[in-house]
């Protein structure tokens, strides 16, 4: 491509820069914190980001309109905002890298913005976060992300997807000698961008692939990343220009979080901690009086699981371990009923305080989803529980009425519960 088409190629980015800041103040934010660097199309067939910079194949920009130059800015700065390049933890990148697209692309179309044909969009993710949306993917998925997600490799050795192939010995040890340019501080302002923005960028040939993050980059681009998005969240709601899904997963976001385990761990020993109790002693006890005394109580526990056909045998196993765990810490009393739309013959089993949780048998299910047995089998007993968690995604039929005891859903998806708490299993 030669000079006068890249410039018209800059010209036109610029301008899609613009037009978000004034239609979209969130994204337009966003959008800037990116400084645009011109890649290699061997490497960068689309658009991509590393967490540092918007890199961009001139001749794919040029095939755009400039709404969709505006969808691909806005996305790649979304990847960022919501860190998907420091959540992706133990799980696969090319299913990582497709439930972070499947994730954004929906909320940027609510959000108004056109989108390239090869998109990928599915209605059934949308509202949902890429954590609830890896497990519903295959693991042989072929599709590819409209773009390169530069700040990760594999460590799974797949060799599958996008950014999945390792680069040779060789090419690892020439990028770790590549002297850094002062934009990969994360700072604004650096001279590669002023040079990048004013349009005298060297050629694209001569932009070396990015390297992938390392974790010390990860962790400071994560806290870089959510100061950024609170500051642009901020912006637009005192513009009037953030509603919808995007006002509503930013709100989410900026919500201290817990991991699942640490918030049923608290619920679980709040009714477990030792306390004084003011109970009458023995008959043979000296005296009247009635003097506190210091005890540990036990905490009866009833587990329930969801074993339709929507969860997987893999996901009731990791749910059971963290629950035996759990139990392993404290004096629990753990009463464990599977249920899809019945509860077996077999079941309910009930694991003493000294007993580890574990099945000898196969948990089997696989029918439709109904919770009201459980709730049913717990009224048909004479002592109510400290606390009921069900696992399941929420797709089945609730009894009408909330018992009188405490209930917790740790919930795989992005369905509400009627009532009772909700921790989303991520």
């Amino acid at each position: 491509m030669d000079e006068p088409d890249a410039e018209k190629i800059r010209t036109k980015l610029a301008a899609a820069r613009t037009r978000l800041i004034l239609d979209k103040p969130f994204l337009g934010a966003l959008v800037l914190r990116l400084p645009l660097k011109e890649a290699d199309p061997d490497w960068c067939p689309t658009t991509g980001t590393d967490a540092k910079h918007f890199y961009y194949n001139p001749e794919y920009i040029n095939s755009l309109t400039l709404p969709q130059t505006q969808f691909m800015l806005a996305h790649e700065a979304l990847h960022c905002a919501l860190s998907h390049f420091s959540r992706r933890q133990h799980r696969v990148l090319h299913r990582w890298n497709l439930a972070c697209d499947y994730a954004i692309n929906p909320l940027l179309v609510e959000d108004g913005l056109t989108p390239p044909y090869d998109t990928l969009i599915m209605d059934e993710y949308k509202g949902m976060t890429a954590e609830e949306i890896y497990p519903l993917l295959q693991d042989d998925d072929s599709q590819e992300t409209i773009d390169e997600h530069l700040y990760d490799e594999s460590s799974d050795g797949s060799g599958e997807g996008n950014g999945d192939q390792e680069p040779p010995p060789e090419q690892q040890k020439e990028k770790q000698q590549e002297p850094k340019d002062s934009s990969d501080q994360g700072k604004s302002g650096g001279k590669d961008q002023q040079r990048d923005d004013a349009g005298n960028q060297p050629r694209p040939g001569d932009t070396p692939q990015p390297p992938p993050l390392t974790p010390e980059e990860k962790e400071t681009l994560e806290v870089q990343w959510q100061q950024r998005m609170a500051g642009a969240a901020q912006q637009a709601i005192q513009a009037g220009k953030m509603d919808g899904a995007m006002a509503r997963m930013i709100d989410h976001l900026l919500q201290p979080q817990l991991p699942w385990r640490m918030l049923l761990a608290r619920y679980m020993t709040a009714s477990a901690r030792d306390d004084f109790s003011y109970m009458r002693q023995s008959r043979r006890s000296q005296g009247e009086a009635i003097l506190p005394s210091l005890h540990s109580s036990q905490v009866d526990v009833v587990v329930a699981v969801d074993t339709s056909g929507s969860i997987r045998d893999s996901e009731i196993r990791e749910f059971l371990s963290e629950v035996s765990a759990l139990k392993g810490q404290m004096r629990a009393r753990v009463t464990l009923i599977p249920c899809d739309a019945t509860i077996p013959d077999e079941a309910p089993w009930i694991f003493e305080p000294w007993e580890e949780l574990s099945l000898e048998t196969e948990i089997s299910g696989g029918g439709g989803t109904d919770f009201r047995p459980v709730f049913q089998w717990v009224e048909t007993q004479s002592q109510k529980p400290e606390i009921l968690v069900y696992f399941s995604d929420l797709e089945g039929s609730f009894p009408e009425l909330a018992p009188a005891y405490p209930v917790l859903w740790l919930v795989k998806g992005k369905e509400k519960p009627p009532w009772g708490q909700r921790i989303q299993l991520n």
